[in-house]
């Protein structure tokens, strides 16, 4: 069994005792107030965790209480995990960065552009073809079906590009017969290139994305309850939503993580719990090795959770002002104009199902909210990084 991260009170860690219960009570009010079904939260600093608490109903349709070993569907918190075991490889010399897409995958050389005209949609030639290091840091020229409706992502959501009944190397030939949405390396638009990249991944290690994965991060790091499918003896422990969403009473669907997916999503098909997603932040904190295990060198941990954007836009509210992005993570370069606090160099990101984590280098400090709330999730994700770091006082 892995090791727990060790614990501390927070005084000792630099945080107040009383800001940071703050933070739970903040929390319970919501599931008192019937907005929030439950929920677990972490927070660590200098190693240690001094913050650990489960709040709520794991199950509101049973009643079942929310236990600090609760599983989630992360959806897009799979992202980070990913691009980290594409930069082992990097690391390995059996990936450059600057390689093209269709090197690996063949299926995407001569892709076209859709440009939308006063005549209608026109097919452009690409300038330049996607590289690694586009589907990392999501400037591949791909979108996702459900932030829009121009016709390219119309073309993806009549294709049903997110079909976990289709093998990734099926997803990936369907996507790569549709036109790009941009050219590629020319904007920052938010994706399906980590699922792209998952696929790549498979074909350069010769194993499917969740074998590889087992292996090079989570048997390492002692993530024994992260994967693409929760085993039968512990779906007992699955964090579930409220059927209808409590703002606006519609029903919300979320993924069943019971049923093995043909498709292991590599931009957000991971279960994992809270004790896990700490142990891999964790790794990234310090360097990338964690109780002896190496999984990246820390000049490549650096490397990655750098701006990679430069001068290239984003039009895209998912980025939040004063933010760039790396290889896998959102990352800060401004210490203001974003609503949320964090210091420059601060790494995060989040899951469409109200996950979300923050990584601090500058305050050696980071924190995981773990919750199945679909539609809160960006009042929850401002919330409790506003209070996270409110309880840091030395």
């Amino acid at each position: 069994m892995p090791t727990p991260l060790p614990r501390a009170e927070p005084a000792d860690l630099g945080l107040c005792p009383e800001r940071t219960q703050r933070l739970v009570q903040t929390l319970q009010a919501e599931v008192d107030r019937g907005r929030l079904p439950g929920a677990v939260v972490l927070l660590a600093r200098h190693g240690r965790v001094a913050l650990f608490e489960s709040l709520g109903q794991r199950d509101p349709a049973t009643g079942a209480t929310m236990a600090r070993d609760a599983v989630f569907r992360i959806y897009s918190m799979t992202k980070p995990v990913v691009s980290v075991a594409a930069m082992m490889l990097v690391e390995q010399g059996r990936l450059l960065l600057s390689d093209p897409v269709n090197k690996y995958l063949p299926e995407f050389s001569g892709q076209q552009v859709a440009v939308e005209t006063p005549d209608g949609l026109q097919l452009q030639t690409v300038a330049q073809p996607a590289t690694v290091q586009d589907l990392l840091r999501h400037t591949a020229g791909l979108t996702y079906e459900f932030l829009g409706t121009a016709p390219v992502q119309q073309l993806y959501a009549q294709a049903q590009v997110g079909s976990r009944e289709r093998s990734n190397a099926e997803f990936s030939r369907t996507l790569a017969a549709l036109p790009l949405f941009r050219q590629p390396g020319t904007e920052w638009a938010y994706s399906r290139a980590t699922d792209v990249l998952g696929r790549l991944l498979e074909v350069v290690t010769g194993q499917t994305l969740g074998q590889h994965l087992r292996e090079c991060i989570f048997e390492p790091l002692g993530m024994l309850d992260t994967a693409f499918v929760v085993p039968e003896a512990d779906h007992g422990r699955i964090a579930e939503p409220f059927a209808h969403d409590p703002d606006g009473g519609v029903p919300l669907r979320v993924l069943d993580p019971r049923k093995a997916p043909a498709m292991e999503s590599g931009g957000g098909g991971l279960m994992s719990t809270t004790a896990d997603y700490a142990r891999f932040l964790q790794c990234l904190l310090d360097g990338g090795e964690l109780d002896g295990a190496r999984l990246l060198g820390p000049r490549t941990v650096e490397f990655m959770t750098a701006d990679h954007l430069g001068s290239i836009p984003s039009h895209d509210a998912l980025l939040p002002p004063g933010h760039g992005f790396g290889l896998g993570f959102a990352v800060r370069t401004a210490t203001g104009l974003a609503t949320m606090p964090g210091s420059v160099g601060t790494y995060h990101w989040g899951g469409i199902a109200g996950t979300t984590f923050f990584v601090d280098p500058a305050e050696d400090f980071f924190g995981i909210l773990m919750t199945q709330a679909p539609n809160q999730r960006d009042h929850y994700r401002l919330l409790f990084r506003t209070l996270a770091y409110a309880a840091l006082v030395d």
